[in-house]
Order: C-alpha cells, then structure tokens, then sequence
C-alpha cells in the first residue's frame, strides 16, 4: 500500500496525531486492507476478531473522556484515524462511531454507558430515520408514549446500520405529538438487547440489501410495543432528542469528510501504483500527458477536502460553533470522494470494473458518503440559511 506524504496534516497535528496516524495506517496494512479484499467482494461483514482488535486499539474511546475510561482526544485525532481507517475500508472508519458519544445523557448514564463503549464492550447502534422520515427529522412517525414508570415505543426505523450487532439501539421518537413546533416533541431512549440478536420482545429486523459498505449490515427495525423503563430516556426530559441529534451532527459530519478524504486518497495511491506498473506502448501509462493531469487533479482535491476538515475540526476543539463549515466539509469531501474514485476506475481501465482491484469498492462505498450524516442537499441548504 503506498501512501502520500502529507505535509498538510503533518503540520497542523501533534507528535500524538502523528503517532496515531502512523500506527492506524500499519493496522490499516496488516489487518483492515486484507480482510476488506478477502470479505467485501462476496458481501462480507467484517470479522468480530477485527471489531474486537479496533477496541483493543482504543479506537470506540477517541473522543470519551479518561474519567470514563477513553482517550480523551480531539477532533483532529478522531479524523485522522477516521481517515486512515476508511483508506482501508469504508465500514471500519465508520464503525468507530459505534463508541464516542451518547449526546445529553445524564451523568449517571454517562457513568453507566461510556466507559463500556470506550472499551468496545457496549457499543450503539442509531435509529431516526424512517421509511418516510429521512432528512425531514422532525415529520418521524415512531412514538413512545409513557405509561407508568415505562414507556412504550411503536413504529419502523430505516437505514440502522449496524442495529443487530449492537448492545442498544439508541432510538428517536415522537413523545409529544402535539408539540409545537414538532422538532421539540422528539426524545431518545437507551433500547437495550444482546447484541448480536433481536432477542427482545416487540423488536424485530429485516435486513437492508445495499451495493456498498458491506463491512456490516443495515437494517429496518420494527418497534411492536417495545418497553424501556423512564430511567432510558436520555437526559431524563422529554423533548430534547432532536437536541441532541444535532448536538453529534457537527462531529459526525467532520467524521464522514475524514472517511470521504479516506476513499479519496485510497483511490489516488491506488491510481498512481497502478499508472506506474501499468504499460501500454512501450511505456508506463503514467507517462501519457493526459493520465498525470487526472493525477494531479485528484491529488489536489483530496488534499483540499482534507484541509478543510481538518481546519473544521480544530475550529471545534477549540471550542467554537461550526454547523456551516462542518457542512461545508461534508459536502466539499463527499463530492470530490466520488470524483476521484469515480477518476479511479478510469485510470485502472477494465480491470477497474472488477473486483481483481480495490477500486470498484472505493467508488461503490463513495457514493454513499454523499448521502448518509445528512444528505449533501441538506448540507447545501445549512450552508445557505447560514450565508442568507
């Protein structure tokens, strides 16, 4: 696997960030790129063994902090290893997000729940959108309604990813149908199960059949009077789900730009062996005027999208708001990841149409990038309330 040098990343990171960076990419090499070549052309989820050395690595715990048994890292590093990860394989740069946060929980949830997924032994899966309730967040349809010390959630949650592997099933619904506006009648709940099984009673799944990120499956989850007693609300008060979506927004769409600059630049170190090994005429490919543009086009926009997201992140360590430009970075990353992955196939020629080389699978896992975390429309129209 050759790889960049990135002066860029280099010098905005710390010695850690270039620690973690440098030793994220040989977990990449010597376990995460064999197992995705080995697994996803026959649409293989990636192994426990592989879940189990991601915790082991710390990689659930980045953003926790160490008084709940995480790293307690940044934003940047957080990114980086997102970055690096995804360069592998799409699904294992996400699946990091299964750990990290639990947006408004209490202390004593926090206590409860953070230190277990830090060490990867309780890790979450999410459910809002809906069959019909996809960027339109507040029109779900899902309702919990209390009874007693419990409370009883009815409705079908779309595009769960992940939701039978995980320990709970952390769940938005509607608690206040008649609130105005509707956004402020939405709360969370902590939906507990074994992982692994849908084994509890009115919860059920259907998987989701997707041409891409087939490192793990996605789901549509039933909820059929499912009951969580008060204490799983998260925060304790009703209403503040959406909140509290928005409150992981902004870190996950730095996430999914760091994936997108993963496949990205996958996309590009592949390109350049590739144009190297590769002769026709008499000559590498790589020696024809018109491929080395392609090149250069493609190194300067994932070099691009990668300084965006991670001026984006360290705006957001440091303390400040950055709903637009997490947008921005979103999209911005999105666009040129399905670009050059796209740019990817080409330079490989035929042999790019099959599964013999790693660049169908980048471009595949691209073109969702533009879609998940918000849809690069939404993003568009985030970035123009905030200009307007």
């Amino acid at each position: 696997m050759g790889v960049l040098e990135n002066e860029i990343a280099d010098s905005v990171f710390t010695d850690e960030h270039r620690l973690l960076r440098d030793e994220t990419r040989k977990f990449v090499a010597n376990e995460v790129l064999p197992e995705a070549r080995e697994r996803d052309p026959d649409g293989e989820r990636m192994s426990d063994e592989l879940v189990d050395q991601l915790a082991e690595m710390g990689f659930f715990g980045i953003l926790i902090d160490e008084e709940y048994d995480g790293l307690g890292l940044d934003l940047k590093a957080y990114a980086a290893i997102a970055e690096e990860l995804s360069r592998g394989w799409l699904s294992v740069g996400s699946i990091i997000a299964r750990g990290q946060s639990l947006a408004g929980a209490t202390e004593a949830q926090k206590e409860r729940y953070l230190p277990e997924m830090a060490r990867g032994e309780s890790l979450k899966s999410i459910a809002i959108s809906e069959p019909d309730a996809g960027s339109d967040v507040a029109n779900m349809r899902t309702r919990a309604e209390r009874d007693g010390d419990e409370y009883v959630i009815d409705g079908q949650k779309m595009w769960c990813t992940f939701a039978k592997g995980s320990d709970f099933i952390l769940t938005y619904a509607v608690t206040d149908p008649d609130a105005e506006p509707a956004h402020t009648g939405i709360s969370g709940f902590i939906v507990e199960k074994p992982a692994g099984t849908f084994d509890r009673d009115g919860l059920s799944g259907q998987p989701v059949n997707k041409i891409g990120y087939h490192g793990w499956e996605t789901w549509m989850v039933n909820f059929d009077g499912v009951r969580v007693s008060e204490d799983k609300l998260v925060g304790r008060e009703e209403g503040q789900g959406f909140y509290q979506i928005m409150e992981f927004f902004e870190e996950g769409r730095v996430h999914t730009a760091a994936r997108a600059v993963g496949l990205a630049r996958a996309a590009l170190e592949d390109s350049l062996t590739y144009a190297q090994d590769r002769e026709q005429f008499d000559q590498p490919i790589a020696e024809f005027q018109s491929l080395r543009f392609k090149l250069a086009d493609m190194a300067t926009k994932v070099e691009a999208a990668r300084a965006l997201t991670l001026l984006v992140a360290e705006t957001v360590d440091q303390g400040d708001r950055a709903d637009a430009q997490a947008a921005m970075a979103k999209l911005f990353a999105t666009e040129i990841a399905e670009e050059v992955t796209s740019e990817g196939i080409q330079i490989h020629g035929g042999y790019g149409y099959t599964t013999e080389f790693d660049a169908e699978r980048h471009w595949r896992d691209a073109r969702l990038t533009k879609i998940f975390e918000g849809t690069n429309e939404i993003q568009k129209r985030i970035i123009a309330d905030n200009l307007l």
